[in-house]
């Protein structure tokens, strides 16, 4: 840890971005007394002066491609200090879910620290201090954390691999390829948990493909999370020597992160649920196969120009449930699958959930599951999640 620290001693640093990562970064230093030489910039990639500096960290959501080695990362320098102690997660889908879930498993049935840090929302410098030699950190990555990172966790986790964040890296290629540095640099005697539908990668890691889900009930709901589940209690068996019995009990118990098909209220006996978490046609069609009973389903955000066929193909098949699209990307859908008779489009939120009171009988549910992002009409999905709240009560 101290030869981390002391490398950046004397050093002139750039923080590229201020967010709640360039902050954290900032406070790192200064906690660690390196105070001088460094600056915040929070412009274009044309405005750095790279000669100026000898490191220069560079925030997640900022889209860079093709960069020097002065380029740095939080997640970079964490895994640099502590990447024999982290389970990396990763995947279009399903991170924060497993990444909770196995955080939880791993708190209840190993003595000593243990960790969430990351994408979750919490920077992982922030606790760079409080790292011991028997700690384990559950570290949630995003494709945007893991793009420039040289240096992989000691067990790696790429739960999935759908379209997704094209409006950032332009192809599904780039995409993929910040994805695998979850593994790209582990050696041997590390491990790497992969879901069935990621392509290949080659890495000195122990391998194993996750492609059955866990066989017990769950408290969340869906498919998709008894594969979560499946990861979670391998990962703790196998690598960490959890109880086996234990680890189904926790896992059993675990109740979900809001905002991912969580039972919001019943009113009338019409249950609804948020899914805002959904940005992708894939999580749309899961939550319709998830949840008892669904007669509406509330779709469309912000267009990043996504394949949406899949869905599409899906409303014109099940009949049984009306769609009510909205926003942007809602139009673009509904402009495909007008021709059928159960779908509807409406101009945004407030008028989606009026409208799915009025469709929806008692008995069945309204789920919102947009597959699409919520930028440019909400601050984030956690905030369009809290919107669909209040509107249905």
């Amino acid at each position: 840890m101290a030869n981390v620290i002391d490398k950046f001693k004397d050093k002139r640093i750039l923080i590229w971005g201020y967010g709640r990562e360039g902050k954290s970064t900032e406070q790192f230093f200064r906690r660690n007394g390196i105070t001088e030489h460094i600056e915040i910039y929070e412009g274009k990639i044309d405005g750095i002066d790279e000669s100026s500096f000898d490191y220069i960290f560079k925030s997640p959501g900022i889209a860079a491609w093709d960069l020097s080695d002065k380029f740095t990362s939080q997640t970079e320098v964490f895994l640099e200090a502590f990447g024999d102690r982290v389970v990396g997660i990763t995947g279009t889908k399903g991170k924060s879910t497993t990444s909770t879930m196995l955080y939880t498993v791993l708190k209840k049935c190993l003595p000593v620290d243990v960790f969430l840090l990351g994408n979750i929302g919490e920077p992982c410098l922030n606790y760079f201090e409080e790292i011991k030699e028997d700690s384990v950190v559950v570290f949630e990555m995003s494709c945007h954390q893991l793009a420039q990172t040289q240096v992989s966790p000691h067990v790696a986790v790429f739960l999935n691999l759908f379209e997704e964040h094209l409006d950032y890296y332009g192809t599904m290629d780039r995409y993929y390829a910040a994805k695998t540095n979850v593994t790209n640099f582990q050696k041997a005697g590390d491990f790497f948990f992969v879901g069935p539908n990621v392509p290949k990668i080659n890495t000195l890691a122990d391998s194993k493909v996750i492609d059955s889900p866990v066989n017990f009930e769950l408290t969340v709901l869906g498919d998709h999370n008894r594969y979560n589940a499946a990861f979670v209690k391998e990962i703790a068996t196998k690598v960490y020597g959890c109880n086996d019995e234990d680890v189904c009990e926790v896992i059993k118990g675990f109740s979900g992160l809001p905002h991912r098909l969580e039972l919001v209220v019943t009113k009338g006996d019409v249950r609804f649920y948020d899914d805002s978490i959904s940005t992708i046609p894939e999580a749309t069609i899961q939550a319709v196969e998830s949840i008892d009973k669904v007669k509406t389903i509330l779709v469309g955000g912000m267009d990043r120009n996504i394949d949406y066929t899949i869905l599409e193909e899906f409303i014109v098949a099940r009949k049984d449930v009306i769609f009510i699209c909205m926003y942007e990307s809602g139009k673009r859908i509904y402009d495909k699958v007008s021709h059928s008779d159960n779908v509807v489009y409406v101009e945004a939120l407030k008028e989606a959930v009026e409208e799915a009171k009025k469709l929806t009988p008692v008995g069945f549910a309204c789920v919102l599951s947009p597959a699409a992002a919520s930028y440019g009409y909400f601050e984030n999905f956690e905030d369009r999640g809290n919107k669909f709240k209040e509107f249905c009560q």
